[in-house]
């Protein structure tokens, strides 16, 4: 008989439950060697790179916590009051998932799971952390990308005994130092992944066979951890059940569209204090970070151009108002060029050697494959690094390019996302674990699987009390009619919002 939680989350005149339940029983292909891992890097980058203390690798140091806790590696514990102020900050903005936190505490429907993450370090995942840690389950935590740790952050973590292994401005070799280190552990070992581009569970593959085979499931963000799944699954080499929280409705739709419709214009500003106005700006990708972006852009004033292989995304640029082009047809008269496409040589150093002076190069898309950074490391160009994030790659007649966080996600490596999007992602992933730890034996095989669309709309109801808003509930006869139940789902799984 399987076991059922009830979990009631209260809000002022309206409850929204999915199902009135959570239940309890008892970067790229993987084939990729890490050479070519998110981590590849070039110039300084880091925004404390004055910092004294960069001298010094994390790793070299002696650690350790108030409580005499040794167990992490980050840049500095004393940052630990800072950290946790932006914690609570966060927290605040939230709601979500602080209600799902304060509505599982009694039931821990995570008692048992020993789950390794990989993502970003902020504010806004250490809420996620630790809303983790509070239904039950043990973590151990590294960051998916060198540049997007959040220093304080991760110190007010180790402060609270948390297994975080991550600090801003990493090398290749501190990235996949800190990944070993959540799961080379004597007498511990991960029975649960959450990953955000595949490399935690890449290196778990690779490196612990044995491991990879008892994990009990994987939750993956990133459209390039889906990409090394797939290919996982095609090879016949996937043996654990995994859910791709990418391509669910909340996180393509929230996290993707509006998240980058908004950071993308604050990450160009901190980085490379553009005016927009007039700008020629060549979109390449117009899913549904494209069009976060182009919207954004074409709002300010610019002049946008869209690149697009999908004649159904294509059409939709169209019809929104934008120019579809190839990307050698205009590269010559832009200023601003943005990958947005999650595949790899989307430009490459023949479009590069002809951008006119002073273009700005920058990524959306989740991988630094987008852009061939490794085609500007050559002698006939000069790198200069002007500033965090910001480098002038210098051809030899003097002609400069602009490149933006050498590549990696812009708006994760040089600015900051709305924590309210980002709240939407995180109650996905938790509810993700959560479903996939507690199934029943066989109701998932080994294969990669979409978020239930239950627990999709169950996430969206649980944000719509930030907005005071009142959903309209079927009658009887009307559900009836639609051939729904009254509590959804209210779309087939197919359906495309």
């Amino acid at each position: 008989m399987r076991k059922v939680y009830s979990l009631q989350i209260e809000y002022p005149e309206q409850t929204r439950e999915f199902d009135n339940r959570l239940t309890k029983t008892g970067r790229r292909s993987l084939s990729h060697s890490l050479s070519h891992s998110s981590t590849d890097s070039n110039s300084s980058g880091g925004s404390d790179a004055e910092d004294p203390e960069n001298e010094v690798s994390p790793r070299d140091k002696q650690r350790m916590n108030s409580k005499g806790n040794k167990d992490f590696c980050i840049k500095n514990i004393k940052l630990a009051d800072f950290g946790r102020r932006q914690i609570e900050l966060a927290e605040d903005e939230m709601t979500a998932l602080m209600a799902l936190r304060k509505a599982a505490q009694g039931e821990k429907p995570l008692a048992g799971a020993k789950i390794v993450g990989c993502t970003h370090v902020t504010a806004q995942t250490a809420v996620l952390f630790e809303t983790l840690s509070g239904l039950g389950a043990q973590c151990r935590w590294a960051a998916c990308n060198i540049y997007s740790t959040q220093n304080e952050v991760a110190a007010a973590l180790a402060e609270r005994d948390f297994p975080v292994f991550a600090w801003k401005g990493e090398s290749e070799d501190d990235f996949w130092w800190c990944i070993d280190r959540c799961v080379n552990v004597e007498g511990w070992e991960p029975n649960m992944i959450l990953d955000d581009g595949g490399d935690m569970t890449h290196w778990i593959y690779k490196k612990y066979p044995h491991i990879f085979k008892k994990v009990k499931g994987i939750v993956e963000e990133s459209i390039t951890g889906i990409h090394r799944l797939h290919h996982l699954s095609k090879a016949g080499k996937l043996c654990v059940p995994a859910i791709n929280v990418n391509d669910s409705v909340t996180k393509q739709k929230f996290d993707n569209l509006y998240c980058c419709r908004e950071s993308i214009l604050d990450s160009l500003k901190k980085t490379a204090d553009i005016m927009f106005g007039g700008k020629q700006v060549v979109v390449c990708g117009y899913g549904e970070v494209g069009k976060g972006c182009s919207a954004a852009l074409k709002a300010m004033g610019s002049i946008v151009y869209v690149t697009e292989i999908d004649p159904i995304c294509a059409l939709q640029a169209c019809m929104d108002g934008f120019r579809l082009t190839k990307l050698s047809d205009v590269v010559r008269q832009v200023d601003m060029v943005i990958t947005c496409t999650g595949n790899k040589n989307v430009v490459v150093r023949e479009h590069m050697d002809v951008m006119k002076n002073g273009c700005v190069v920058c990524n959306m898309g989740r991988s630094n494959t987008e852009i061939n950074v490794s085609a500007l490391k050559t002698p006939d160009l000069t790198w200069q690094h002007v500033r965090a994030q910001v480098d002038h790659i210098i051809w030899p007649d003097g002609k400069r390019m602009i490149l933006l966080a050498e590549g990696r996600v812009l708006n994760l490596s040089s600015s900051t996302v709305p924590i309210y999007v980002l709240s939407i992602t995180a109650t996905t992933q938790a509810l993700a674990l959560i479903e996939l730890f507690n199934a029943p034996e066989g109701r998932y095989k080994q294969d990669v699987y979409l978020l239930p669309k239950k627990l999709d709309e169950y996430v969206a109801s649980l944000h719509l009390q930030t907005f005071d808003a009142h959903l309209t509930e079927l009658t009887d006869d009307q559900a009836k009619y639609m051939g729904l139940s009254k509590n959804g789902p209210f779309k087939p799984n197919y359906y495309r919002y």
